[in-house]
């Protein structure tokens, strides 16, 4: 008897009937990111803003969202009102649902429809005060705003900081974090919720600031602010375990 015929088809056969054999998945492990954002945090005032429409349309109907706009008063330095003068971080938390294929996705996917043009990304290590190490993603683009009618009317540099957080683990990388979703479903049974964390920050000509902000000086609040959001906004206690 001729076996080759029957090799891919018994191959196959074998190969869907191991899938009984692995664990079901439907065990829902949480991300170990704090959803709920401070009012404030190191002198920043968490003002809360709503996703875009945009937003909400592009992910799943359970995907949830924290935003706000953080402002922190710039020493020494007030407008022609007498106001304190402000710098500016936009912070984004997205935690993905349930459903692996409308779950979040890499921002440089989505950042072009908000109107940035990339121009370098590399990858950062970032450490607490208390000593925790995450990786962290930094893009460097221009963000050009535009009116109803979609004519630009500003463009400014843009710093962008992300990384995602897991149930155990964190990663700045997308693929990874998908690897890491698909063994923890193979191999342990469970949903693995992720959470999105970016924060951005607007240097040069920024309007309601005289002086112009370096890239540099914009780095440096960045990178702190991230820093002290991580210690903040993540349980310690789940990663790595």
């Amino acid at each position: 008897m001729n076996w080759k015929p029957w090799i891919l088809p018994l191959l196959v056969a074998g190969g869907l009937a191991s899938i009984y054999l692995l664990p079901k998945a439907g065990a829902v492990a949480e991300s170990a990111v704090e959803m709920d954002l401070p009012g404030s945090l190191d002198g920043w005032d968490y003002k809360t803003i709503n996703p875009s429409e945009a937003e909400v349309g592009t992910l799943g109907k359970d995907t949830r969202f924290s935003k706000a706009m953080c402002l922190k008063v710039r020493p020494g330095e007030i407008n022609g009102e007498g106001q304190f003068i402000p710098d500016r971080i936009d912070v984004s938390v997205v935690l993905s649902g349930y459903d692996m294929n409308t779950s979040i996705h890499r921002p440089e996917r989505c950042m072009p429809a908000q109107g940035h043009s990339i121009k370098g990304s590399t990858s950062v290590s970032m450490t607490t005060d208390d000593g925790d190490e995450f990786p962290v993603r930094r893009l460097k683009s221009e963000q050009t705003l535009t009116d109803a009618d979609g004519k630009a009317v500003a463009t400014f540099h843009c710093l962008t900081y992300y990384f995602f957080v897991g149930h155990d683990r964190i990663t700045n990388d997308h693929l990874k974090r998908t690897l890491f979703d698909i063994e923890d479903r193979v191999v342990r049974g469970r949903d693995q919720r992720w959470a999105y964390v970016s924060a951005s920050m607007w240097f040069g000509k920024v309007p309601w600031i005289e002086n112009e902000i370096t890239e540099e000086e914009a780095d440096g609040k960045l990178q702190d602010f991230v820093r002290e959001f991580a210690a903040e906004q993540i349980d310690w206690k789940q990663i790595g375990r």
